[in-house]
């Protein structure tokens, strides 16, 4: 397997393959079947191996049927953290696993869940998949407002969205995401933990750790007015005050699931007071729970 902070290089052109399948049992195998056994492989296993093993095995790799969602979260998770993740090089390889699966999704890519992905990628992802439900794409330093709001006027069936630590997209993404997709029900717009910045320095580039958002009120403010049918929301360390919350809790009326930890500038009272609303809410994590200080895991590569 490659080093942790390698992703899976593309796979080669569809002609580059030597013309020899396997010389098992498996070379038999029809189309339909090959896709049912690859089906079943994770997306690191299906880019390392089978589409390296011929043209066949390529050609039923790259199956609309196989990409209905690109999943890198596992591979993230389960990897150290790694400041090459933060590399323009690194950017680049999730760009062209991003494109590549999007392209041979012929529209039906669904769920989407890639991190240090970038504006070219999304936009390729805002043209070519009108389907989309779920888009987590948490730490790209170069998705911009630009992108998502592209991603806000084509990508109309989002149901779920992550876009923690994604500094360089503002509350104004928020505004066109709630007006243009109705249906949303998950948000994650975490941001670092500007409280204890040593946790992430050696890995994060600090010019980034300095950007985090300020802006937290007014992002709070277009969740409450324009995203009512939310369920699940995560604001982690936002800078929002107790007017944030309210604005939060009086638009989201349908909150299950409230994530508050470190949001500093809030109070046990000004939490009281706002969530008085809420009848469906089940869990609240409230900021005073940092103070057990647990291990940074939000961007583990």
């Amino acid at each position: 397997m490659d080093a942790p902070e390698q992703l899976p290089p593309p796979p080669p052109p569809a002609d580059s393959s030597a013309d020899s399948g396997p010389s098992s049992d498996w070379a038999e195998l029809t189309h339909e079947c090959l896709i049912n056994v690859l089906s079943r492989l994770t997306a690191e296993q299906l880019w390392t191996g089978p589409m390296l093993v011929c043209k066949s095995w390529l050609r039923a790799c790259t199956d609309p049927a196989l990409h209905s969602a690109f999943d890198l979260e596992a591979r993230f998770e389960s990897s150290p953290e790694s400041i090459r993740w933060w590399s323009p090089e690194f950017e680049r390889r999730v760009d062209a696993m991003l494109r590549s699966a999007v392209g041979w999704s012929d529209g039906g890519l669904a769920a989407i869940r890639a991190r240090h992905c970038s504006d070219r990628a999304l936009d390729l992802v805002a043209e070519r998949c009108p389907n989309l439900q779920v888009l987590s794409i948490k730490s790209c330093q170069s998705v911009t407002d630009a992108s998502m709001a592209r991603i806000a006027s084509r990508c109309t069936n989002l149901r779920e969205l992550d876009i923690s630590y994604c500094y360089e997209v503002s509350h104004e993404s928020l505004v066109l995401i709630g007006r243009n997709c109705p249906n949303l029900k998950v948000l994650r717009r975490n941001l670092m933990n500007w409280l204890d910045p040593s946790q992430h320095e050696g890995v994060v580039p600090s010019e980034y750790l300095n950007a985090c958002p300020q802006e937290g009120d007014s992002e709070a403010a277009a969740i409450g007015k324009y995203m009512p049918r939310l369920e699940h929301l995560e604001i982690r360390f936002s800078k929002l005050t107790a007017k944030g919350l309210t604005s939060i809790c009086d638009g989201c009326l349908d909150l299950m699931h409230l994530d508050l930890l470190g949001c500093a500038k809030l109070t046990s009272r000004d939490i009281m007071m706002a969530m008085s609303n809420l009848k469906n809410l089940k869990e609240i994590i409230k900021p005073k729970s940092v103070f057990r200080r647990p291990v940074f895991r939000a961007i583990r590569w």
